[in-house]
């Protein structure tokens, strides 16, 4: 570098390094411990306001030991507010925040004491309770209630009440902790004998999830295709993060192994030829089961930037029912909003429609150049009333079409915990209105915010029908990450209708497995009917699939868990085609097109003496969501192994993002690991 150069960095440097030691100087932090004030015990989640003359300026929840810290407050008087289920709200008053202080607040909460006469408790130990377990179940040690200790379950459990044997009379308990001698059900202090049957308060466990099977090894004499829509959602990463982070883990059904392994950047070339894509392939040893192989296929969209994206016409559909009465719903679903109208252009279009008790429009389309007046209307929503989501979506269709933009983008953003009780409301009749609108052009996006009530699979099936994303906001750094770095592939389409197709050679492969997408297969035949609806692409977009090979030759290779066929033999390989592993065919078609186009690749079989980073991370990635999922086909990988495989394949430009992975798997390893949970029935 210049010397003239090299002089002027420095001077940057230090001014940027200034200007963030005088930011820090320039504000203050408070933090501190919530905590029970007759045991003394931690509080976790607890949720922790910070208003200003009766406005909330900033907000966050208690962890596991009962911990939180709020930093950036600029100088000021402050109101401190603490809230959690089953407590007296406590709050404090005319808190001064100093430039450059760090001030301690810890909070005791008074519980709210609930009369066991009152909520009319009665055991019943022989009759376990019937619904279905939907979150975070966890498989108590053997003993009674007292010697759970103070782990907070807050989901459901499979314990003994008040015997030493795990085996018989097993009540499901509903959003419990124990407290010494006390019980705790959902934060309320229980006076007398639980009964486990009692439906208290609404619990996370009103939490739901679509049942998913995992695809098995196919033989490729038998089954040589393995066709598939894309899927480039990232919302079950950071719904299981939300999990893991509040001290659970998830349950099983909320894993999508696709969808963790999408979750990151693999940089893939950009595509330099005629087609907006670029395919990328790679073989290698399967890190959890050495006898087998892994694939790892890559499709790279092309990346555009924002000012060269067409007109566009967004509406946005607002959940605003009392179910969305939340520090982490309605506030972060403005603040996102706020964020993705920063990037709005003069030739965009946006519409607000909410529904609570009823629906309307609050926000004629109104020109994104514009932005005070349409974040004012977003600053004017308040949650209240039950959830007409149907009734609103029907509006919200009629604004889009009605405000069209022609060979632009027409997309409705809906933004829910997905709690729709009220309305067209079924799954099928969602299900049949997204599909009538998208083929007429108009595609929607769904944004899931918050916990206990959540709708995972309803919201799956609004995004997946109505070629759009779905994504999980689990904290306010990831609406930046959508509608801020990533705000091309979240709302510019570049492809639809995309599909996977691969055909294997059995002349080297014995059997395979596709790892994930289990929602997403499709008859092989459907891969070239473009009729059949498949996942869209955005702009910069990256697909990656993942397959698990058991190879001629291995020593798995005379295994075989069917007798020899007397009627017919196998058929006899293409021996001209001996030094290729498989073959990938991409159809897509273009944004306004109604044809397919077709890409090939062909993957060799060649020795690699060491795998690419994005192979092994990747594969870390993998695991992990089988390893969460319980999986019998996690081999023999365990926490440990996920974390030095994915330890050993760090990288700097999404270094930050895979550190924090690699926390997450650290968090599961001290819940307790595999086999601690039970499955979704």
């Amino acid at each position: 570098m210049h010397k003239k150069n090299q002089k002027i960095s420095l001077v940057w440097i230090f001014l940027l390094t200034l200007s963030l030691g005088s930011y820090a100087q320039s504000t203050g932090k408070l933090k501190g411990k919530i905590t029970d004030k007759q045991t003394k015990e931690a509080i976790p989640f607890a949720t922790i306001i910070l208003f200003s003359n009766g406005i909330q300026k900033h907000g966050t929840t208690s962890d596991f030991d009962g911990m939180y810290s709020i930093a950036g407050i600029k100088p000021g008087k402050y109101d401190l507010k603490v809230q959690y289920l089953g407590y007296q709200e406590k709050s404090i008053k005319n808190i001064d925040v100093e430039s450059g202080i760090s001030k301690a607040i810890d909070v005791q909460l008074s519980a709210s004491v609930v009369d066991v006469q009152e909520l009319e408790i009665v055991i019943e130990e022989e009759e376990a309770i019937e619904e279905p377990i939907m979150y975070s179940p966890l498989i108590m040690p053997e003993g009674s209630i007292r010697e759970m200790g103070t782990r907070n379950i807050n989901g459901v459990a499979k314990m003994t009440a008040g015997t030493t044997s795990s085996q018989s009379k097993t009540p499901q308990l509903k959003g419990a902790r124990a407290s010494g001698t006390q019980m705790y059900i959902n934060g309320v202090k229980v006076v007398g004998t639980p009964n486990f049957n009692a439906d208290l308060i609404p619990t996370p466990g009103s939490e739901s999830y679509a049942p998913l099977k995992e695809n098995k090894y196919k033989s490729p004499f038998d089954n040589p295709l393995s066709t598939f829509s894309i899927d480039v959602d990232e919302a079950s990463y950071t719904n299981c993060r939300r999990f893991i982070n509040q001290g659970n883990l998830p349950p099983k059904d909320a894993v999508r192994v696709e969808e963790f392994i999408n979750y990151f950047d693999y940089d893939y070339d950009q595509p330099t030829g005629e087609h907006p894509f670029n395919i990328y392939s790679e073989l290698g040893n399967c890190p959890w089961n050495k006898e087998h192989k892994l694939v790892h296929i890559g499709i790279q969209g092309k990346d555009y930037k924002m000012s060269d994206a067409p007109a566009m016409n967004l509406v946005f559909l607002i959940d605003v029912s009392g179910s969305m009465d939340s520090h982490n719903k309605l506030p972060w679903v403005k603040e996102s909003l706020k964020v993705l109208v920063d990037k709005l252009r003069a030739k965009d279009k946006i519409s607000i429609v909410v529904y609570s008790g009823s629906s309307g429009m609050v926000l004629e389309p109104t020109s994104g150049a514009d932005k005070s007046k349409i974040k004012a209307k977003i600053d004017e929503l308040n949650a209240a009333g039950s959830t007409a989501g149907g009734e609103a979506m029907k509006l919200a269709y009629q604004l889009a079409e009605k405000n069209k933009v022609e060979n632009g983008i027409n997309r409705i953003i809906m933004a829910t915990d997905g709690d729709f009780n009220v309305g067209v409301s079924s799954d099928e009749a969602m299900k049949k209105l997204v599909e009538e609108h998208r083929d007429k052009g108009i595609s929607i996006s769904v944004l899931g915010f918050g916990m206990g009530n959540y709708k995972d699979s309803k919201m799956e099936i609004i995004a997946d029908h109505g070629n759009g994303n779905y994504f999980y906001i689990d904290k306010i750094e990831e609406a930046r990450k959508l509608f801020g770095d990533d705000i091309g592939g979240t709302l510019f389409t570049i492809a639809k209708d995309v599909k996977l197709q691969v055909e294997f050679n059995p002349l080297l492969v014995k059997e395979y497995r596709l790892i994930g997408y289990a929602n997403r297969v499709l008859e092989d035949r459907d891969f070239n009917n473009d009729k059949i609806d498949a996942g869209d692409l955005g702009a910069g977009h990256t697909v990656t699939a993942m397959y698990e090979l058991v190879m001629i030759g291995s020593e798995e290779e005379e295994e075989s868990d069917i007798d020899p066929l007397k009627y017919q033999t196998k058929n006899v390989p293409n021996t001209e085609y001996q030094d290729e592993v498989l073959t990938v065919k991409f159809r897509y078609k273009k944004p306004e097109g109604t044809k397919s186009i077709l890409m090939q690749h062909v993957l060799k079989n060649e020795d690699v003496l060491q795998n690419s980073n994005a192979f092994n991370f990747s594969a870390s990635v993998a695991n992990f969501g089988m390893l969460l999922r319980a999986s019998d086909y996690r081999g023999n990988f365990n926490f440990d192994k996920v974390i030095s495989l994915a330890e050993d394949n760090l990288k700097e430009g999404d270094k930050q993002r895979r550190k924090e992975f690699i926390e997450l798997v650290q968090s599961c390893k001290k819940l307790g690991g595999v086999g601690l949970y039970i499955s979704n029935p």
